[in-house]
This record gives C-alpha cells, sequence and structure tokens, in this order.
C-alpha cells in the first residue's frame, strides 16, 4: 500500500452532492451551477482548462498507476493531451504536478480538515482535482478564482466525477478563504512519502534527519552546473553562486540553451551531489578511465574534463545519443560503447572506474518527486542483486592499484553502504579508502564514520536556506591491492 504519510481524511458522513457523494465540513456549499463554477461559453472549455485536466490526468497516473513522468512528459510517446498543449501550458502543467507530488502528504491533511469523510474511490479524478486545485491555492501563482473555477469545470466533465461538482466547489471556495490558517497544517509527512519509504528513512536516518529530508523535498531545487574551468568566473557571469566541490548553482530558471556559455560548450547540468563522485578520482591525465552505466555523460565529461582516455559504456543506444551530443557540445571526445555490462570484457584494465549502477534513484525526488510513487520496497531488492553482480564483476577491471568508485543516487542502505561491506567481506585484494572533507568542497557532514560520501537533501542547508541542498547520493573509493 503506497498511503501518503499525512493525515488521513475522516470518516464518512451523510451524501450532499449527489447519490454516495461526500458532505462537507464547511456548511451549506455553492450548488454546481452556483458561483465559481463554468468559465467558458457553451460546448467551449474556459482558458486554462485542457492544462489542468492533464495536470489532473498526469498527477493520478503518477500516484495511482506509477508512470513516470518522463515518460508522461515524452513528446513522441507520452500523454496525448499534454503533447496537444502550447509550451506556457506544458510549464504551467509541470509546475502544478511537481508541487502536488511534493505536497502531498500536506494537502492530504488539509482536505481532510474540510472533509467529513473519504472521498470514495470510484469517483473518477476528484481527489486528483482537489490536489491540482489545492496546490494552485496554496502554493502557486494562480488566482484563486480561476483555480476554483477550472476544478469545477473538470468536475463536471468527468462522468464519475460529476456528482460530486458541488462539494470540489464548496471545499475549494473555503480553501480559498482559509488558505491563511489552513497552509498551517503539514501533515505527519510533508512530502507525501509512501509508508514504506517514509518507515525506512525514519528507521535508517533518525527522526531528526528524516524531517529534516522532508523539509527539503518540499522545495524546488536550485539549477546546478558543473564547468569545465573557471567556476568563479562562471558564477559571476551567470549570477550563481561557487558550491560544493566547484560547481555552480543558480538562481534563474528558463531553458538552459538559452544561457551564455552552452553553445560554446562551457558547462553541462549536474547537480552538485551527482558531480563529486567523479572528484574522487582525481586527475587522470594520461590515464585510462572507465565510465559504466554512463548514460546521459555528465560524468563522462567530467573524466574526460580531468585528462583521461575515456571509455563510456551504457547498455541503452538511445539513451547514448545524449552522450554523443553532450560530447559534442562540449568539444570533448570519448569511446562510447553500447554494452550490457554483465556480458561486457574490456580489452585492457583500467587504471580508473567510475560505476554508477543502476539504482532506485530514491535521493533524486528533489528533481523527480514521482519517483516515490513509481517506485517498491521490491525495485530496491531488485536492484540491489544486479548492483551487486556489476560491483563485483567490474572491480577485476582494475589495474593492481587502481581505483574504483561505486555511486548511487540512491539513499537506500542495501544499495549503498551493504554493498561495500559486503565487498570488502568477500574480496581481501579489495581495499576502501576514506573520503576527505578536502575532496569534496569541505562538506564534512556528507562523510560517514566509515568513509563513505552520503549527500542527503537537507545537507548544503537543504530545507533550511533559499537554493539549498543535494540530491541524495552515495560514494565509496575502491583500491585494488
Amino acid at each position: 500500500m503506497n498511503e501518503p504519510t499525512g493525515s488521513r481524511p475522516k470518516s464518512p458522513s451523510r451524501p450532499t452532492g449527489g447519490k454516495g457523494a461526500p458532505a462537507r465540513k464547511q456548511g451549506p456549499g455553492a450548488k454546481a451551477g452556483g458561483p465559481g463554477t463554468g468559465g467558458g461559453s457553451p460546448g467551449r472549455p474556459a482558458p486554462g482548462f485542457a492544462a489542468r485536466k492533464v495536470a489532473a490526468d498526469i498527477l493520478g497516473n503518477v500516484v495511482h498507476k506509477h508512470r513516470t513522468l518522463d515518460a508522461e512528459y515524452d513528446v513522441t510517446s507520452g500523454h496525448s493531451g499534454f503533447r496537444a498543449l502550447e509550451p506556457k501550458d506544458r510549464s504551467l502543467v509541470k509546475a502544478i504536478v511537481a508541487a502536488a507530488l511534493r505536497r502531498r502528504g500536506q494537502l492530504d491533511a488539509i482536505l481532510a480538515e474540510l472533509l467529513d469523510r473519504p472521498i470514495p474511490e470510484r469517483t473518477g479524478r476528484v481527489t486528483d482535482i482537489l490536489h491540482v486545485a489545492a496546490v494552485q491555492i496554496l502554493f502557486l501563482d494562480v488566482a484563486d478564482h480561476a483555480a476554483v473555477s477550472l476544478a469545477v469545470d473538470l468536475a463536471g466533465s468527468d462522468k464519475r466525477a460529476r456528482p460530486y461538482k458541488g462539494l470540489v466547489n464548496g471545499v475549494l471556495r473555503r480553501l480559498a478563504r482559509e488558505k491563511d490558517t489552513l497552509s498551517t497544517i503539514t501533515g505527519s509527512g510533508p512530502a507525501g512519502l509512501p509508508l514504506w519509504l517514509a518507515t525506512r528513512w525514519r528507521e535508517t536516518y533518525g527522526a531528526e534527519t528524516f524531517e529534516a529530508i522532508l523539509r527539503a523535498h518540499l522545495e524546488e531545487p536550485a539549477l546546478d552546473l558543473t564547468v569545465k574551468s573557471d567556476a568563479e568566473g562562471w558564477a559571476e557571469r551567470l549570477g550563481g553562486r561557487v558550491v560544493a566541490a566547484g560547481s555552480v548553482r543558480l538562481s534563474r530558471k528558463g531553458a538552459v540553451d538559452g544561457f551564455e556559455g552552452f553553445n560554446e560548450g562551457g558547462w553541462w547540468v549536474q547537480d552538485a551531489a551527482a558531480s563529486l563522485p567523479a572528484r574522487l578520482l582525481g586527475d587522470l591525465t594520461g590515464k585510462r578511465a572507465a565510465d559504466l552505466c554512463a548514460a546521459p555523460g555528465g560524468k563522462t565529461a567530467q573524466l574526460a574534463t580531468q585528462g583521461a582516455d575515456v571509455t563510456a559504456v551504457d547498455i541503452s543506444e538511445k539513451r547514448l545519443k545524449r552522450v554523443h551530443s553532450n560530447l559534442e557540445r562540449l568539444g570533448l571526445s570519448a569511446r562510447v560503447v553500447a554494452a550490457d555490462l554483465r556480458s561486457y570484457e574490456p580489452d585492457e584494465p583500467f587504471d580508473a572506474i567510475l560505476l554508477d549502477a543502476p539504482c532506485s534513484a530514491t535521493g533524486t525526488m528533489r528533481r523527480h518527486p514521482d519517483v516515490a510513487w513509481t517506485k517498491r520496497p521490491a525495485d530496491v531488492t531488485t536492484l540491489a542483486a544486479i548492483q551487486a553482480e556489476l560491483l563485483r564483476k567490474t572491480v577485476t577491471w582494475l589495474k593492481p592499484g587502481g581505483v574504483l568508485v561505486y555511486c548511487t543516487c540512491s539513499m537506500e542502505r542495501e544499495e549503498g553502504e551493504d554493498q561495500i561491506a559486503a565487498l570488502l567481506a568477500e574480496m581481501p585484494g579489495i581495499a576502501l579508502e576514506p573520503v576527505l572533507p578536502a575532496e569534496i568542497g569541505g562538506l564534512a557532514e556528507c562523510i560517514t564514520p566509515e568513509g563513505y560520501l552520503r549527500t542527503l537533501p537537507c545537507h548544503l542547508g537543504g530545507g533550511t536556506e533559499p537554493e539549498g541542498g543535494l540530491d541524495g547520493f552515495f560514494a565509496a573509493r575502491l583500491r585494488r591491492l
């Protein structure tokens, strides 16, 4: 069960909006045809209706059908309604859905205060419609009356949701009136994590750190760039600041291909935490290095910038096209190979290997809030088995004295600390080389007692400072004796 960790609605009461519809705590509300409903002329949807409908559809597809946002937003095979929207409306859909996923637990708790009973499951998209409208009223720069009106229209357009049209109107009108008070309700899990994930994170990191992680997840992350050289210079030119071990963090938004330095290949987009594992390999001038599970190519570019003769391997030919295009734009070169690492064998051993193993990606929820709803505990188990296989195979590709950095963008111990502990117990010819604060920009809080790198969303001011935080990453540096 993927129940959000926020408060749950209360017990049912008598219907008011149609047969089987739940009552509202706010007393008599607007009727289905009253104020706040409808904004378009007969037979023609109101402006903005299509975007809200798509947002409710995609939100429901992620939470209930476990579709990824990447799949829904794909310009060739994604949600048909999304593909039909104008660019500005696509941006609005993305903003609404991302905020609704980040705030899911909080929205559940707030709506529970406005409902006597849970909304029955077989009511079309009523809950999704309410979440889409509520997040606009509470957290986005959208006029309250527009959010209410379009939500009522949306309920009226859905056969199963239509009996709840009056309820949607009444609940959202009250929410708009009392939003200053209601927005202070957070519930027990403001990030809206599934129960299984919230439970394991609380156990792994402790209650205080868990709450800090949740606060960090509520904030839209800043844009981080990895630069080929002169981080301070690029920060000044782009109006950003240098963070971590040399990433440039920007507050500006917009299409990155319009930013200074994009066309000339001065930098690439990469979360500051994601840039740290490659830095642990140090100066690679004249050395033979491998980037395994390489797509989309940010770490490949780092290894090339650090002076390596790079072989980039990934199982997906489609994703490797992005590696090629990124390297071309950046003016960097690498040997790019499409292969399954489980059957691949290199021609000769490497001085350095970066294994960014396939993982549950639970550390990337700041940027990909759908991850909470598209992953299951069984996925962690399955992926951990693959990681163990890849790690044991690829570490043998090192030259004597060579170094391998294993990393995952996962918050789960099974995909990080447990993997390395098991490997070291089985392979006496491999030694752990602890990470030092100076190698990662002085971020001592990101180094575990064992010497592993473990970044969390609440690190670097996540949840407490404007434009703070890091993706959740694990990395360990191993040397072949």
